[in-house]
């Protein structure tokens, strides 16, 4: 990253770091909401005062002292030989190496999201001739975004690439896009509500190993949980970190609250920690998140050194991560066509995929097909022949959850925050960061863009944008009490914008495990990818790409009787 292109002011950094950067000081009113209902997607956009770039520009230039921005370099960190990394390399080269089919196969895929573009990827590694379709004019499924009219990006949900995502780490490396990723210091930094406008922070030491590194972190904070509630979490933790993944799964039937609980947890630690984390992981509160998903992060926090570091990509999703992937699939011969809605399946006699008919009534014919949307547009898809059978019928328990994400343009800089993601804490709000800092391509010296995830969203989502943002303002004011009052007669919104989704990644409620399929169904020649489909990290952007990788392993583990049925058919169609 070169950081004389934005102009910084930096301390001198070698040629394996990223940056860094923080802010030492010395409205058009345009809202889209864009939301699922049903296959179709609603929006709406409301203007009023300063929504000119001019307008914002001389606010900037006559209310604002100058700022310096102070850079400090994180590295990349040693993730290449931890044996999760190792495992998703492997994996990978698996597709790149394995023998050229002679026929290669006509693959076509519904959705580029991350599972989508996954599937897509490797499935060209492999040989074979992805054909994916995007119902939207824009890439990235639940990492989409997009720009307004003053060039500013506004983006599906706040995104965080852990150190404990070797697949996507893994995929960034085989696009030369390692650089794309800000790292930012190992740290996990919590609102304290109680004390307004202070935070309390887990430093996770780097000169330890795992699981060292995070228990020390826990054990130096002393503002959040006195001794005794540590001392009995960790005792509660114990049969979960030597159960193994065993003992993680079998959990899959209480909630946070209830696990906790049953273990001996004090509730002040799940009030403490916890809400926020299960806001942060599935935008659920622990009385209904199962506590399996917690522990399966907590497991790749404590294993892994690195796990729990996190990173920003530099820019917007569907150009700097998104984008990189569509250029490989097209060089290797794969297609990728937005504006393509699917709406209906249709059927051979045999129950089979016939084809995919799109809204536009053209049809898209292939030797396979795959589904990598959300589970509730398959759901709307689901031909009728496929509902009983057990495999379909299941998916009727994965529901996908409501998640509100909201980015507020303040005609300031905000002091009191940090380069990192930071966990609100608050009832309404889930994680927030200040992109003006965090991302290279949103970088401002004179303003703060507040991105925030408004989580639980089930009673907001059909609430006014209005609404919803007069309430976060509420919440802000909490976190920034010297700078921010809900009434704007601190810091002013020179803009804003709410990015509905009625249905985003799957709700990880307890008993959902049994009913994630396979990616492989029981008809043949139809394959299913998605982050709620059978694979270890859940509902997440890692899970979208691993279960892409899987269903590209299983295409290419069945390619010779995907061959076989194509020839039956020919040769039944040439006899008919």
């Amino acid at each position: 990253m070169n950081a004389l292109n934005l102009g910084w002011h930096c301390k001198s950094v070698d040629s394996q770091t990223t940056l860094r950067c923080g802010t030492y000081p010395t409205c058009s009113h345009q809202t889209n909401a864009l939301a699922f209902k049903g296959s179709e997607s609603m929006g709406h956009a409301l203007k009023i005062p300063f929504g000119n770039t001019s307008a914002r520009r001389r606010l900037r230039n006559h209310i604002h002292p100058p700022l310096r921005v102070v850079c400090v370099d994180y590295p990349r960190p040693d993730l290449d030989n931890s044996v999760n990394f190792l495992e998703a390399a492997l994996l990978s080269s698996s597709f790149r190496s394995s023998p050229r089919p002679s026929k290669p196969l006509k693959v076509v895929i519904a959705g580029a999201g991350l599972a989508g573009l996954s599937t897509a990827k490797y499935l060209a590694d492999a040989g074979h001739k992805p054909v994916l379709l995007e119902a939207r004019d824009v890439l990235g499924g639940k990492v989409a975004a997009w720009k307004d009219d003053d060039g500013d990006w506004y983006e599906t949900g706040l995104h965080i690439f852990f150190g404990a995502y070797p697949n996507v780490q893994n995929l960034f490396g085989e696009l030369g896009i390692n650089d794309r990723l800000q790292w930012k210091e190992h740290s996990m930094i919590f609102a304290m509500p109680n004390k307004p406008g202070e935070f309390s922070r887990f430093d996770f030491p780097e000169v330890l190993p795992a699981p060292l590194n995070g228990i020390l972190a826990i054990l130096k904070n002393n503002e959040m949980l006195t001794w005794p509630e540590k001392v009995k979490f960790a005792i509660g933790l114990l049969p979960a970190m030597f159960g193994g993944q065993a003992y993680v799964e079998a959990q899959d039937g209480l909630s946070v609250r209830e696990w906790m609980r049953k273990q001996g947890v004090p509730d002040r630690v799940t009030t403490e920690v916890f809400i926020a984390m299960s806001k942060a992981l599935n935008f659920i509160n622990p009385d209904e998140l199962s506590m399996q998903c917690i522990l399966i992060a907590l497991n790749r926090f404590l294993q892994e050194k690195h796990g729990s570091k996190m990173a920003f990509l530099d820019g917007n999703p569907p150009e700097r991560l998104c984008m990189p992937i569509v250029d490989h699939i097209q060089s290797l011969g794969g297609e990728v066509k937005l504006n393509s809605r699917i709406k209906k399946i249709e059927l051979n006699d045999d129950g089979t995929v016939k084809r995919f008919l799109l809204n536009s009534g053209d049809v898209i014919e292939g030797d396979v097909y795959v589904f990598a949307t959300p589970v509730d547009i398959l759901k709307l898809l689901l031909p009728d022949n496929w509902k009983e059978i057990p495999y379909f019928k299941k998916l009727e328990k994965l529901v996908g959850v409501p998640v509100i994400n909201v980015h507020i343009w303040f005609d300031r800089k905000l002091k009191n925050t940090y380069d990192h993601l930071l966990f609100s804490r608050s009832p309404l709000l889930s994680v927030y960061a200040d992109m003006s800092v965090t991302c290279k391509e949103y970088y401002d010296p004179k303003q703060s863009m507040l991105e925030l995830v408004f989580a639980p969203a089930e009673e907001w989502i059909s609430r006014s944008d209005s609404e919803i943002i007069d309430a976060t303002m509420g919440e802000l004011a909490k976190l920034f009490p010297d700078e921010i009052s809900a009434d704007q007669s601190k810091a002013k919104i020179v803009k804003y914008h709410v990015v509905k989704t009625p249905r985003s990644v799957y709700k990880t409620i307890p008993d959902c495990e049994p009913c994630r399929p396979l990616q492989r169904s029981p008809i043949e020649g139809f394959y299913l990818a998605g982050d709620y489909t059978k694979q270890k990290y859940l509902a997440s952007m890692e899970g979208a790409v691993l279960s892409g990788k899987l269903c590209t392993q299983a295409i290419v583990q069945d390619y010779e009787l995907l061959v076989a049925r194509g020839q039956r058919e020919l040769t039944e169609a040439t006899m008919g």
